[in-house]
């Protein structure tokens, strides 16, 4: 494993133990080299995935998008990267247990909106305006409008 501070590929692991979710194991390591300690997240490969993206081109799944996607929507925000790392895991184990073998980057888009919006509004705006290709700033403001619509209907019942 790589060392995120100074690339070293000398790495060793100081502690292991199942993730919160128990379908991860949790990696506390540190550079042989620089002496930083970082955390790892290993995960068994139930089957590989290919994502059909909007050119209807395909590419293996990779979970490193869907953080920085996620990352850059939050960015400033108060949400945690813990917050961030669990709603990926819950995103993951949504589209890993539908058992097909190519999703759509609609449906991850539209999971990560769904848990975006509960966590932190501004952060699903965020997204929802990268995503969705807001063209100008009425599409802001529909969007908005549905979302603060949404809320009321919810504080009604």
């Amino acid at each position: 494993m790589k060392c995120p501070y100074c690339s070293n590929d000398d790495t060793k692991v100081i502690d292991s133990r199942p993730a919160d979710d128990n379908s991860s194991i949790r990696r506390r390591r540190q550079c042989e080299n620089c002496g930083k300690r970082f955390t790892t997240y290993e995960k068994l490969e139930t089957m590989p995935l290919m994502v059909i993206k909007k050119d209807e081109s395909r590419e293996a799944y990779d979970r490193s998008k869907i953080e920085t996607g996620i990352f850059q929507s939050c960015h400033k925000r108060p949400v945690s990267p813990q917050q961030i790392a669990k709603m990926i895991d819950e995103i993951e184990n949504e589209i890993f247990n539908m058992e097909e073998k190519e999703i759509r980057t609609s449906v991850i888009g539209e999971e990560v909106m769904k848990r975006l919006k509960t966590l932190d509004e501004v952060a699903y705006v965020r997204f929802a305006s990268v995503y969705r290709e807001f063209k100008d700033v009425n599409t802001f403001i529909d969007e908005i409008g549905k979302m603060l619509t949404s809320n009321t209907n919810a504080k009604e019942q």
